[in-house]
């Protein structure tokens, strides 16, 4: 391992497990809309996210459906049980910026979890996070209208990447909300007319809170 190993990321890991990194991890740099992870796909590594942001959706017959996002210093807990387990994936991952990751041989991953209760500590943490995420996806579901679930998912986006201007495709958002390309034009040209978003040549600007 390089001298580039991010150490930041794991102070609270063992010296003996920050070592067993640095000896068998590796460092990889991906560019934006790489495919990392397909369904089916047996784990051969586990990755960490260093910088960057991965989505992590499913499809269902022709339909995706976005599951979450994986941001820095952030792990795919699928992808941790399907490694653990040697069993095939059940998602899609795509790198939704350039990122750098650092990614782990899944066979020390049984080793590791039971040599090491700090290395659980990391998932189990994860496990919370994408059951409080799922949570709020069924209340917005249940709750919401799909203006507001739409203009929900750009602030987020915002939120993620730092970015004020959204370059996405109606059709790209369609997707990720389970819906058609024609009711995404429809809605985000109501959110316009209210004041809310702007659409632009550089992206969809979101102009004021809900």
């Amino acid at each position: 391992m390089s001298a580039e190993f991010p150490d930041y990321l794991f102070s609270h890991l063992p010296l003996p497990l920050r070592e067993e990194l640095k000896q068998h991890a590796s460092l990889l740099s991906v560019e934006a809309n790489t495919e990392i992870l397909r369904e089916n796909q047996y784990i051969k590594v586990l990755p960490i996210v260093v910088s960057g942001l991965i989505k992590v959706y499913s499809r269902f017959q022709e339909k995706e459906l976005l599951l979450y996002y994986i941001e820095p210093a952030q792990s795919c807990v699928m992808t941790f049980y399907a490694g653990l387990n040697n069993t095939p994936s059940q998602i899609f991952a795509i790198t939704e910026t350039q990122a750098e990751l650092l990614v782990i041989p899944s066979h020390l991953l049984t080793r590791w979890v039971n040599e090491y209760p700090e290395f659980n500590t990391l998932f189990y943490n994860q496990y919370n996070l994408r059951y409080a995420e799922l949570l709020e996806t069924i209340g917005h579901l249940i709750l919401d209208k799909l203006d507001k679930r739409l203009y929900d998912h750009l602030l987020k986006r915002w939120e993620l990447t730092g970015k004020q201007a959204i370059k996405m495709s109606h059709q790209q958002l369609a997707t990720e909300l389970g819906t058609s390309r024609e009711v995404i034009t429809r809605v985000l040209k109501k959110l316009e007319t209210e004041g809310k978003v702007s659409q632009e040549k550089t992206g969809i600007q979101i102009l004021t809170s809900w």
